[in-house]
């Protein structure tokens, strides 16, 4: 994600070519502004296509067509609002449930501490990477029975609040914590697993083919037709003012194409690495163990762009 002050414009702008996005849409409205040459060429140099096309009907397409333009990006962006708010609630639960052992663990339980320190900060990196191209287990902390139990299981989040739960029972069972304190420990340990099937949904439910598909068609068609009706009354002038046009119609489909998976590595995805870096330097603090400060700074944002 790019991750920008928002009230300075002169950086934003400056950070313009770092997306990806971008870059392959200027590229795209290079390609549309050859394609005009050659019909203002055409048209007005050689007066061999003469294709007359009610202006009632191009306005009629492009109602229809920013209508669809409207639900399409709407839709990519509850998604990635979605995404957002799922995430948000991991902070929450793991906060949370960092606090209430904190309250249970005595002070003097430093080995105690670090492990469920270590424990709870592993989970938001392993959905990190259950959601991208995989858990990275040398970015885990635990020993190393639970590695390699994390690596044969088929789903090492659920694998670690499935540990999480069978050390919290073991601290019930040494009467360190009381069955009271369960109570309170289940809902965010219940939370956590909503937050990550519901992040596995959104990744594995991506927008209707027909439906992308139409929508592209449909772009093009209108690109295509636009320099056609525009270069007898605008002449030269159809080149730049239907550039203008496909760079914000090519745009909005691209950008919308580009959230609606919210967890990848575009430059405009959540930067759920840095939110995970956050969750790290919370639940130490909370705890009270003490953490690097190569660990530290990984949750600071740079103005710059942040997988």
């Amino acid at each position: 994600m790019i991750v920008y002050k928002a009230g300075d414009w002169w950086k934003a702008l400056w950070h313009f070519h770092t997306s990806t996005v971008i870059l392959l849409l200027l590229r795209r409205v290079a390609l549309v502004g050859v394609y005009n040459v050659f019909i203002a060429l055409v048209v007005l140099k050689y007066h061999t296509i003469d294709i007359k096309i009610g202006r009632e009907y191009f306005s009629f397409l492009g109602i229809m067509l920013s209508l669809l333009l409207v639900f399409r990006t709407n839709t990519a962006y509850d998604r990635y609002y979605e995404g957002r708010r799922l995430w948000g609630q991991l902070v929450s639960h793991c906060r949370g449930l960092a606090m209430e052992l904190n309250a249970v663990l005595p002070r003097d339980a430093v080995r105690s501490r670090r492990y469920y320190a270590a424990l709870i900060s592993n989970f938001p990196i392993a959905l990190k990477g259950a959601l991208r191209n995989g858990v990275q287990f040398n970015q885990l902390e635990a020993t190393p029975d639970i590695i390699d139990r994390l690596r044969i299981a088929e789903s090492p989040t659920t694998c670690l609040v499935t540990v999480l739960q069978e050390s919290i029972e073991q601290l019930r069972q040494a009467q360190i914590i009381d069955p009271i304190h369960l109570l309170t420990m289940k809902p965010h340990l219940l939370g956590m697993m909503e937050v990550n099937g519901s992040c596995e949904r959104i990744r594995s439910t991506p927008i209707p083919f027909s439906y992308s598909f139409f929508i592209k068609m449909f772009i093009t068609l209108f690109i295509g037709i636009m320099p056609i009706i525009l270069v007898d009354t605008c002449g030269y002038w159809m080149i730049p003012i239907t550039m203008m046009g496909a760079y914000v119609m090519l745009g909005l489909e691209m950008i919308g194409e580009e959230i609606e998976q919210p967890f990848g590595l575009d430059s405009n995805d959540l930067p759920i690495t840095l939110i995970a870096n956050r969750i790290r330097v919370s639940v130490h603090e909370v705890l009270g163990v003490e953490l690097t400060h190569v660990k530290k700074a990984l949750a600071t944002p740079p103005y710059s762009v942040v997988h």
